[in-house]
Formats: structure tokens, C-alpha cells, sequence
């Protein structure tokens, strides 16, 4: 769009339309028009319009030229001036004006004190009254051509083009920033490979971050000759990521016969499943302890989603080879049951953990790799002899069976060393597969099978007697058929009549009524003393887990028929194994030695550590002891004493036959439990065997006393013990 002509539109006559009118209209003398250099005045809106950028109308020109020359005027020139001003003067009236300090025309000059700024004050012309001729303009002497020159502005040089800037220093300016840069970018890299790596790089290590357990082998458990009776061998457990899995049941139906578990169990184990923190489930086990070349035939499928890792599987090669001692662990090696569960902390050790980077299902080479060695567990020694062991249990099961026993439990211990070399259980069970066993048939009834000992607890009655010098090898007395302490009668198994009976007599039939009349002389504190000196009423410590400690009668308990129950061996609780230790005292010359089943430690490294030694102290003198043992000898030898049946041929043996009852929860059962706990050589004892049978119904001499026989040869000709150089002594029942 054309910029807008600065020129005053003029009227037909070449006069400009909207000027005010001339000053002698107004009546104001020509002078007072011009006295600032001859400015016309400011009168109307077409002077506002004829506005030049230097701020006056054209009439404000001294001269037509010099207005010509004022409009020609461009407005760049004037561009800092207020362009608004004038015209508003111009609609004021003219009643002020503003004087431009040191203005072209000379005239006066105020500034605004509150700005500062210079403002010219302008005369306006008073317009000339109608019908009056308007004064003509004066004319300057030179003519206008010569006014037209001397109001002509001198002309203006050309603007200069603008200077370009320097390209040199421009370049330098931008390599200097772009080296900067760089620094900066160099600096901040370098920062970041040598200060700020392992914090970045770890950021990511966690999402790629495996961890594989790395099982501790578990400890073996060996016989005293080192033969094994439980050990651990390296297998592989099977699992499946159910989130790979891709065929479900085909996969189930193809490891089904190679895992020899139902296909609907397998199945069931590899559907989709969340964990309890909403993350899909990528791990289950399918199966433990896969032998290892079975694993392999798995992996050779190739099937979606199963996998193989090592395990490890616990075997006893004897199968229920002292499996009521061993016990059995879980899938996981942790001890359940038995001397694995007593020594867990002993066997497991310390399982280790690899801990390396994975990428596309592979670890990466170079990558993250940490690996924490598992430390095997240590190895245990037990006194077990693996072939007496055997036999044991060969011999108890087939009496057991023969007297239909519910239980049944034998002991064998070496009476100088207080080791148990053989320690059978009746019901026993298969230790390599215990699911499919009851619990009351994985029990140690040694250890567990509380009972009313019966009549071998005399031997301690009469050990106390000889000790305290209540009797002597010799002594004898009249025995009547029964007596009554209290309000019960105490029957004799074989009457006397009334006769003089000798101890030994008294000892070979089993009379209720001597030993009653001995432990009347003895008293019931010293009798409930020498129970406990013998070990009664408080646990072994052989090392079984849950081994029970019997009871002994308080003396505030006692009636007057606990005087005649408790020295037979009613009113007691007592296990096998409490009573076999008890006549091991009596076989090792009166000192009772602790029983205890572990021999020695083995550690990883292989060095061995014997087990703590067992404790002992004295009960009976040498020659109480042996003299004691004598009378003993008399069960087995005296004709119808009531353990005939446990004679050895060719050995002397010293032992007592018992009919007791079985305790549970303090209540007496149904049935029997015949016992019999024997030493030989009787002269020199090297072995104590006790054989406990709960059955329908049977004494000691015809139930236990055939199983103690075929427990005793064994272990003699085992160990090669020979056979007793002098006969058993001649007793004398009646003197």
C-alpha cells in the first residue's frame, strides 16, 4: 500500500481545504501572527491532517516554500518527536502550546519541570470576523524562489550501509564454543567411564542378575568301621517355568514315565500360577533327586520349558539297616527324624550361590559373575557295628513276630566303654522311603518305650542291699509265699513254703517276697538313692532326639504299697535303654559309663575329632559288683530258674528275667512286657544286651530270653570273644 503524500490536499482555487482562517480575521495584527518566526496559526482539523513528522502544519512555514519544504520532510526525520502532540494542540484551541527549547524558529522555550522536556509554545492567529477582507499575505524581499532556497534544509548525506560484521572473529567466536562444547562433552564422558561407572553400570546388573544355589553336600553317617549307613550323592531336581511351557498335558504325558509320577500331577504342577506378590510363577518343582542320566534323557526332549539343575539325594544302602537310630531328611537335606535331625547342624553345613548375568537365556561371557563355595557339612562315626547291627534287628523281628509283639526293642552295649554297638526298634521301616511309612513305626523304642521294668529291676534293689551291707553273697532267710504291704498282696512266682532261701535262690526264681524283705531292711531313701546313682529317672543323653526319662516314685508319693511295688519294679518308669545301662555298671565293676552312640567327627578337611567322653561315676564297689554279678549267674544256671532259656553255650552269663507293663501317658496298657537283660562273660563282661517285648501276654524267660540267647552268640563269636575257661559256680537255693 503507497504511503500517504505528505502534501496538503488543496481545493480548486490551489488554497488547502480545512485551514483556519487568516489572522485578520481574528483581529489579531499580522506581527502577532509572526512572531515566532512567522508561523501561522493552528486552527482547525485539516491542519491536524496537513501534519507534517516535525510536528507543525504547513502553515507554521514562514513561507509557502518553506512549508513546501517542511512537507517534504520525511518522517524518519522526526520519528523521536511525539507525533500526537500538535494535533492535540490543534483540538485545544491553542490555549497552550509548547515551545521546543532552542527551536529553529528562535522562539521562546519552557520545559516541563515534572520531565524535564522541552515544549514549544505556538500563538494561534485569531480567526478574521466575516465580511472582512483577509490581509494578504507578506511577501519576502528576494522573491520566492529565494525564500524557497534559503528555507530549504540542507540535503542529508546518504545513509551508510551497515557494517558487516568481521567474519574472522565470527569464526573464532563459534570454534571457541564449539570446542567448548567438546570439552565439556569429553569432560562429562571421562566423568562417567572412570567415576560414574559402577553406579550406572549396576543400574541395569539387577534385571540381568541370576542366582543359582550351590548345595552343600550333607555329612555321611557311618558305622564304626566306616561303612556307610546314610550319605549323600549328587543327582538333578527337574522343575518347569509354566510361563514356557507350550503344550501342558503332552508335556505331562511324556514325563510321566521318565519321573514315575502321574500325569495329572505333573500337569497340575505346570499350569499358570501367580505368586504372592503377583509375579508370574517361573519356577516348580516337578522332581528331586532324578538320577542323573535320567535328567539327561529329559533334557535330551527338549521340551518347552522344563529344565534340569543339580541336586542332591540322600541314600541309606541298608534300607531299614538302624533306621529308627538314622532317621531320614526332606527333599530339601534338612533332618527330620532320628540322629539326622539330632545332629542337622552338624551334617547340613553351608550351602553356597553362584551369582552371574544372563542374556538371551545364556550367561554373558565377561559379564557379572560372583561365586560363594558351599561348605560340606561334617561326617559322623557312630559306635554302630553295621553287622551286629543286622543281626539285631534279624532277631528281634522274628521273636517279635513269633510272640506277636506290638513292639519290641534291643539294646547292645559294650560294658566298658559304654558304646552302643547295636540299638534295634520293632516296628522299624525302610529310612530311603519314609513317606510310606506311620510315624509310630519310625519311632527309636529304646529311647521312647517307656515301661514298668518289672522284676530286672531286683538286681538294683539287691546291688543296693550288698552295697549298704544289708545282705552278703551268703545271706538267707525264710520266705513265705506272699506278703502284704499296705492293702495288696505280693504273690510268689514259685513258693517257698516258708523255707530259708539263699539271695541267689531268691535271685533265680524272681522272689516278690525276699526282695521286698531285703528292701524293707534297706529303706525307701536309700533305695530311690541307689535308683538314681543307676541312672533312673532322668534322660541318657545317648543322643536321640525326644528320648524319654522315665519317672521315679517321690518318697512324699509312697503308700505303704509302694514299699512292696516299687523294689519289683512296679511304680517305675524306665526305658530299654536306662535299664541295659544300669546293668552295664554292674558288668563294669560297679562304675556306671554314660551310653552314647557317636564315635568321632570328620570334617570336610578329613580330620577327625573324638566325640566328648562319656560321663561316669561309681555306684557299687568292684566287689559288690562281682559279687553281685555271681548271684546273677545263678538266673540261667540253677534248674527252673526263670532265664534258662538265655544260657550260651560255652560262656558264663549273668542276667535277670522281668514282667512288667507297658505306660502310656502314665496309663498301663493291655498285655506283657517280658524282658531280659543279661552280661557275659559273666566272670570278665564284655557285652550287656537287654531285650524288651511287649506282647499279648509271656514272661521274660519265654519270650525275651530265646531273642537275648541269639543277640549274645552273635556278638561273641562277632567280636571273637572267647568262651569262659571255669563253669558258673553251684548255688544253693534252700540251705
Amino acid at each position: 500500500m503507497p504511503s500517504r503524500s505528505e502534501e496538503p490536499r488543496r481545493d480548486a482555487t490551489g488554497s488547502r481545504r480545512g485551514s483556519s482562517r487568516g489572522a485578520s480575521d481574528r483581529g489579531v495584527p499580522p506581527r502577532a501572527a509572526g512572531e515566532r518566526g512567522g508561523e501561522p496559526g493552528i486552527g482547525g482539523i485539516s491542519d491536524a491532517r496537513a501534519y507534517t513528522p516535525r510536528g507543525r502544519t504547513i502553515r507554521e512555514g514562514a513561507t509557502p516554500a518553506a512549508g513546501r519544504a517542511e512537507q517534504r520532510r520525511t518522517p524518519r526525520s522526526n520519528r523521536s518527536q511525539d507525533p500526537f502532540r500538535p494535533a492535540l494542540q490543534v483540538l485545544d484551541g491553542g490555549r497552550a502550546a509548547a515551545v521546543r527549547g532552542g527551536g529553529r524558529q528562535g522562539g521562546p522555550a519552557r520545559r516541563d519541570g515534572g520531565t524535564g522536556r522541552a515544549t514549544v509554545v505556538r500563538t494561534v492567529t485569531a480567526r478574521t470576523p466575516r465580511g472582512e477582507a483577509a490581509e494578504p499575505p507578506r511577501r519576502r524581499v528576494g522573491g520566492r524562489d529565494q525564500d524557497r532556497a534559503a528555507s530549504r534544509r540542507p540535503a542529508r548525506k546518504p545513509p551508510r550501509p551497515p557494517r558487516l560484521a568481521d567474519p574472522v572473529r565470527r569464526l573464532r567466536l563459534g570454534t571457541a564454543l564449539v570446542m567448548a562444547m567438546f570439552v565439556a562433552i569429553g569432560i562429562r564422558l571421562v566423568v562417567l567411564q572412570a567415576v560414574d561407572t559402577p553406579a550406572y553400570a549396576d543400574g541395569g546388573v539387577a534385571d540381568r542378575l541370576r542366582t543359582v544355589q550351590l548345595p552343600a553336600p550333607r555329612g555321611a553317617i557311618y558305622d564304626r568301621d566306616g561303612a556307610a549307613l546314610a550319605h549323600s550323592v549328587e543327582a538333578r531336581y527337574v522343575y518347569a517355568d509354566p510361563t514356557r511351557v507350550e503344550d501342558i498335558e503332552t508335556t505331562a504325558r511324556t514325563l510321566s514315565p521318565l519321573l514315575g509320577i502321574p500325569a495329572s500331577d505333573l500337569a497340575e504342577k505346570m499350569q499358570p500360577r501367580k505368586r504372592i506378590n503377583g509375579v508370574d510363577s517361573r519356577f516348580e518343582y516337578l522332581a528331586r533327586g532324578v538320577d542323573i542320566d535320567r535328567a539327561r534323557e529329559i533334557m535330551a526332549l527338549d521340551l518347552a520349558g522344563i529344565y534340569t539343575q543339580r541336586d542332591e539325594r540322600r541314600e541309606v544302602p541298608g534300607g531299614d539297616l538302624a533306621a529308627n537310630l538314622i532317621g531320614f531328611t526332606s527333599l530339601d537335606m534338612a533332618g527330620l527324624e532320628g540322629l539326622e535331625a539330632r545332629y542337622d547342624d552338624l551334617l547340613h553345613g553351608e550351602d553356597g550361590e553362584r551369582t552371574f548375568e544372563i542374556g538371551l537365556g545364556a550367561p554373558i561371557p565377561g559379564g557379572y559373575s560372583r561365586t560363594t563355595p558351599a561348605k560340606p557339612g561334617s561326617s559322623m562315626v557312630l559306635t554302630i557295628d553295621r553287622d551286629l547291627q543286622f543281626m539285631t534287628q534279624r532277631i528281634l523281628s522274628e521273636q517279635a513276630k513269633a510272640a506277636q509283639a506290638s513292639t519290641a526293642a534291643a539294646v547292645v552295649l559294650d560294658a566298658r566303654t559304654g558304646e552302643v554297638l547295636a540299638q534295634a526298634s520293632e516296628p522299624t521301616y525302610n529310612a530311603a522311603r519314609p513317606q510310606a511309612s506311620e510315624p509310630t513305626d519310625r519311632e527309636d523304642a529304646a529311647t521312647s518305650f517307656v515301661v514298668d521294668p518289672g522284676s530286672v529291676h531286683k538286681a538294683i534293689t539287691f546291688g543296693a542291699a550288698l552295697q549298704e551291707g544289708v545282705i552278703t553273697p551268703d545271706t538267707s532267710f525264710p520266705v513265705s509265699n506272699a506278703i502284704r504291704k499296705g492293702d495288696t498282696w505280693f504273690p510268689d512266682t514259685h513258693f517257698a513254703n516258708g523255707r530259708r532261701m539263699s539271695v541267689a535262690g531268691m535271685m533265680a526264681y524272681s522272689s516278690n517276697v525276699g526282695t521286698i524283705q531285703i528292701a524293707d531292711k534297706l529303706g525307701p531313701e536309700r533305695l530311690i538313692d541307689y535308683q538314681r546313682r543307676f541312672g533312673l529317672g532322668k534322660p541318657t543323653g545317648v543322643g536321640m532326639p525326644g528320648e524319654a526319662g522315665g519317672r521315679l516314685l517321690p518318697l512324699s508319693e509312697w503308700s505303704d504299697s509302694s514299699r512292696g511295688s516299687v523294689p519289683i519294679g512296679h511304680s517305675v518308669d524306665a526305658t530299654p535303654l536306662q535299664m541295659a545301662a544300669a546293668y552295664a555298671a554292674i558288668a563294669n565293676d560297679g562304675t556306671y559309663i554314660q551310653p552314647h552312640l557317636v564315635k568321632e567327627t570328620i570334617d570336610p578337611q578329613g580330620n577327625r575329632t573324638p566325640a566328648e567322653a562319656p560321663a561316669t561315676h561309681s555306684v557299687l564297689s568292684p566287689e559288690n559288683a562281682k559279687a553281685l554279678r555271681t548271684i546273677m549267674e545263678a538266673v540261667t544256671t540253677v534248674e527252673n530258674a526263670t532265664g534258662l532259656a538265655a544260657a550260651v553255650p560255652g560262656y558264663r552269663v549273668a542276667g535277670k528275667t522281668g514282667t512288667g507293663w507297658r505306660l502310656v501317658d502314665g496309663k498301663k496298657q493291655p498285655g506283657d512286657v517280658a524282658s531280659f537283660i543279661g552280661m557275659a562273660p559273666a566272670e570278665n563282661p564284655r557285652y550287656v544286651i537287654a531285650v524288651f517285648v511287649h506282647s499279648p501276654s509271656g514272661g521274660g524267660g519265654k519270650v525275651a530270653a530265646p531273642a537275648f540267647r541269639d543277640i549274645m552268640t552273635f556278638t561273641l563269636r562277632h567280636f571273637k570273644v572267647p568262651p569262659s575257661s571255669e563253669p558258673p559256680p553251684k548255688f544253693t537255693v534252700f540251705p
